[in-house]
This record gives structure tokens, sequence and C-alpha cells, in this order.
């Protein structure tokens, strides 16, 4: 199901703009947040008789299957969609969601579970802002990074479109809707013609043209200069700094080369590197640098011109990698917090 569906369905009903506004205020914000009014009164007939049928519809478009709690405040969730796909978000510390924008994923990255599968199917809009709707139910969510399973430049329309919902009737700052792409020239064309302009996440990974194209196969062949360029412009015409996404590969992509090349393409650049340290995947052959050589390395690249950030992945206690916890849906592995719901909320 996509937003434009919902609005058409709601002004078939009769719906004038400020009800249709209302109406997704509520819905993706919930009635807490949300300034009740008597819908006898406000609104239309027909349009009362509609919404117990469109709600129960909303209601379903997600499910709740486990969720699981992590020592660092994450917690991971396995959602079930109307289908029976499956898909992950994240309630992030600090009243943070990331959510997913496909079922699996066509870029194919060598280090993450979801790629494994490749593409299964896009989500709707509506799917997207489910995730909200659901999380907020849990907890208070004031920033929404598109950062879960798939790629958003893949699913483009959809991905705008709820950006566009949570900006204006999702009650979330532009600057806390966060866009994270592998690099797609699309992405640089789209994003400052809307009307909420998010943030901009950019997976860089590496500095040396040959080794991204062999971690992200089929991202699209932007070089790491180039995908630098398009996030300076994009800064520039937005004035949000680029942030740049570095999953930090033992052996990989922490060694002398590439921190040198980071220097050379971010040294004075609007934009922060985060450098995220691997989230070990049993099945895969890859494993994370010790803490004290990610914090070394951050430190440097500060200490050299280039704001760095270290960033901890979250529910790394739980096995929460990107794609895991749909990966062992059929049996989850012991360890942390886990809760089995069997009715949804």
């Amino acid at each position: 199901m996509h937003i434009a569906q919902i609005r058409e369905r709601l002004r078939q009903a009769g719906a004038a703009p400020v009800h249709e506004r209302h109406l997704l205020q509520l819905w993706a914000q919930g009635p807490a947040r949300t300034r009740q009014r008597d819908p006898e009164n406000f609104l239309p007939r027909p349009l009362r008789e509609i919404l117990p049928q469109l709600q129960a519809e909303l209601a379903e478009l997600l499910t709740l299957r486990s969720a699981h709690g992590s020592e660092d405040g994450s917690e991971r969730l396995l959602l079930a969609l109307r289908d029976g796909q499956m898909i992950e978000s994240v309630l992030l510390p600090r009243e943070g969601l990331c959510v997913s924008t496909q079922v699996g994923c066509a870029v194919g990255c060598v280090f993450c579970m979801t790629g494994r599968g490749g593409l299964i199917r896009q989500l709707g809009s509506a799917e997207i802002v489910a995730q909200l709707v659901l999380a907020r139910q849990r907890r208070s969510v004031n920033k929404v990074v598109f950062m879960g399973m798939g790629e958003p430049a893949h699913n483009l329309d959809a991905v705008l479109e709820a950006i566009e919902l949570l900006g204006s009737s999702g009650g979330i700052n532009h600057k806390k809707l966060v866009f994270s792409t592998v690099g797609d020239p699309r992405v640089f064309e789209r994003l400052p013609q809307g009307r909420v302009k998010p943030a901009l996440a950019l997976s860089l990974h590496s500095t040396d043209a040959a080794l991204r194209a062999q971690l992200l196969p089929r991202a699209p062949r932007m070089t790491p200069e180039e995908l630098v360029a398009c996030g300076e412009d994009y800064a520039q015409r937005t004035a949000y700094p680029i942030q740049y996404q570095w999953t930090l590969l033992e052996g990989i992509n922490d060694g002398e080369a590439e921190f040198e090349g980071l220097v050379r393409l971010l040294k004075g650049r609007y934009a922060v590197l985060n450098l995220i340290p691997y989230n070990a995947i049993d099945a895969l052959p890859y494993q994370r640098p010790s803490w004290e050589r990610a914090r070394a390395m951050a430190r440097a690249l500060h200490e050299r011109g280039v704001l760095t950030k270290l960033r901890q992945s979250a529910g790394q206690d739980v096995d929460g990698g990107c794609g895991q916890l749909r990966a062992r849906a059929a049996g989850l592995k012991k360890g942390g917090a886990v809760r089995t719901v069997e009715n949804g909320l």
C-alpha cells in the first residue's frame, strides 16, 4: 500500500485537505502526540463511515514477530508483512528509528546478510511509515534513518513519498530524516527537488574504486571521488553535512592506504565520517577490528582534519546485524533479551 492510495480513498470519501492532514497526523504520530477532534463535528459522515475499515487495514500492514533488546539501549524488531515476508526495524538510543525500505536488497554488499538473498520485493510507502507507527507504540521516536534492509535509491518513489509524510504529518524534523544510499545519480537529482529535504548518508567503505566494487558488487559504478563530489554539492545546497558511512572490516579497509585515502577525499569537506566496526555474522568471513584499533583510527583521522565519529553498530550483543533476525526467523539463536509476540501488539 502507498500513501497516495490512502489519500485517494480519503478524498473519495469527502475529505478536505484539513481532514486529510489531520487523519494522516493521527496515524503517523498517534493519539498521544496529536490534538484530537470530535469526529462527529469535524469529519464528513461518508469519511467517518470508511475510517474503521481503513484503520484496520493500516494496522494490519505490519505485525511484530519478535523484539530483541540490547544492552546498548537499542531494540531490534522482526516484523511480518501481510504477505508473510519479513523485515527488520531498529529502535535506537536517543529516540531514533532505523527503517527498512525493501524486502531483501539487490546491491549484494559482501559483508551484509540482507544482500545474500537478493531483492524479494519493494515496500510500499505506507509500509515504510507503518514501521514508525509501530515503533512509536513502544517508545518516543524523533529521528528516522533509512538504513535498514534494502537500498532506498532502488525504491526511490516510495521512499520519497514516505519522507514527505514523515517530514510534515509525521512530526520529524527534516534534518532528522536520514536517507542512506550506496550512491545513485537519481538520488542527487531527486532529493534536492523535494519539499522535505532529508540529510544524506553515503556508504563509502573504501577509497579504492576496485575494492569498493568488490565490497558493493552491484552498486552504481560511481568512483569514491565522484560520490564525494556529489555529496559535497548536496551538502552545500541543503546546509546539512554529509554523513559518510564506513564499515570497518579487519585487514580490508582499516589500513594505512585507506587512512590516507580518507584524508585526501574528506579533509575540509562539509561532512562527518562515521566509522562503524563491523557487526560480525557467523556465516560470513569478515571480522571487526578491536575497539582500540578503531578508536585510534578515528582519533588520527580527526587530527588530520577529517571530522570523525566512532559508532557502535546497534545490537552486537544479540547478533543483530542487518538481516540476521530475518535469516534466523525459523529458529532464533539464544542470547539477549528476546520476546516473541504471538498476537502482534
